[in-house]
């Protein structure tokens, strides 16, 4: 898939998630075999730029290319001033968020909110274009809700605006992420576009990868929750891609040294306490599948330090490549 000078292999692309695409995920995510991997969502309004969080989301530093980033707001001419800060900063794409359905979000017209008003995005998607020599991008949901199904017409104005490639989660706002996500939007905007389109909801293996390339006939696919704890799954979906046949599933081992690395990097990244609250979500999330899950949790999730964070992980890992009980009260 091409995104202006950018060629995107494979294609298979981390979603931004607002809280959880932070650079030490991104990273991993890409490490792992993500072909592409933007921030999360970054606020348009310039007096929040020298934030701590938007410090943070601001990092690229030692980022493989291409460096995409995501930013938000409901103001064309705010939201091409950020485009070109962020250009300025590090940015090689630009992505813009027509797709978060959270409610504080929708509630400041921000997000997938902007789907309401068809000539508000047509300004913002133009302003941004112009604003920046990096390709723009965007991302939609497929409405706003079940009566109001625009993608297609968003769509249409995107590439018309100058939009690079467009990704489309096959759920109205409304929706969230409840119910199942339906393709045959995505089908038709990709059928009516020149531009590259991914398509992104509920992909959460190989074989779903490949079965939504083929219904929809789009360009890459966009994992966002199933990477949550699993970031091994962009070689897997790949390698099937690529070869029709499946990777067997990390080992133990690979599991405790990925997660102990991504725990490494999350304090490296923030500092105490910072990182060890932020890793606890991504602990939970790769303990989900695991055995004696339950246990797990309440053990590390009273780590108050790093050290003991990392100790509490390698010793359970350690537990259970022996054949031991995770107990609790560990």
């Amino acid at each position: 898939m091409q995104i202006g000078p950018y060629n995107i292999r494979p294609n298979v692309v981390l979603a931004p998630m607002a809280g959880v695409t932070d650079k030490p995920f991104r990273l991993l995510c890409k490490r792992l075999g993500a072909g592409l991997a933007a921030s999360e969502m970054t606020i348009s309004d310039p007096r929040f730029w020298t934030t701590r969080k938007s410090l943070h989301r601001m990092d690229h530093a030692g980022e493989p290319d291409p460096i995409s980033v995501q930013i938000a707001g409901t103001e064309p001419q705010q939201l091409a001033d950020a485009a070109r800060y962020n250009v300025d900063h590090g940015a090689q794409i630009i992505d813009i968020n027509m797709g978060c359905p959270a409610k504080k979000v929708c509630n400041a017209w921000a997000g997938s909110a902007l789907m309401r008003d068809e000539a508000l995005v047509a300004r913002i998607l133009t302003a941004v274009v112009e604003a920046v020599d990096v390709p723009v991008t965007l991302k939609i949901r497929t409405g706003w809700d079940c009566d109001h199904r625009n993608g297609p017409l968003i769509a249409h104005i995107a590439e018309d605006s100058g939009i690079a490639a467009l990704a489309v989660h096959g759920r109205t706002r409304d929706q969230h992420y409840t119910g199942s996500a339906e393709y045959e939007t995505i089908a038709a905007i990709k059928a009516a576009l020149r531009i590259p389109v991914l398509a992104n909801g509920d992909i959460d293996s190989p074989q779903k990868a490949a079965q939504v390339l083929a219904q929809t006939g789009v360009d890459a696919v966009m994992i966002g929750r199933a990477a949550q704890g699993r970031p091994w799954i962009f070689r897997e979906v790949a390698h099937f891609l690529a070869t029709g046949t499946l990777l067997p599933p990390p080992t133990l081992d690979e599991v405790r040294d990925i997660l102990l690395g991504h725990l490494q990097a999350l304090h490296d990244f923030y500092g105490e306490p910072q990182g060890v609250r932020i890793a606890r979500k991504h602990l939970g999330w790769y303990a989900k599948d695991r055995p004696e899950n339950a246990a797990f949790r309440a053990v590390v999730n009273r780590a108050e330090d790093a050290a003991s964070q990392i100790a509490l992980t390698t010793d359970y890992f350690d537990a259970l490549a022996a054949g031991e009980p995770v107990s609790s009260a560990a």
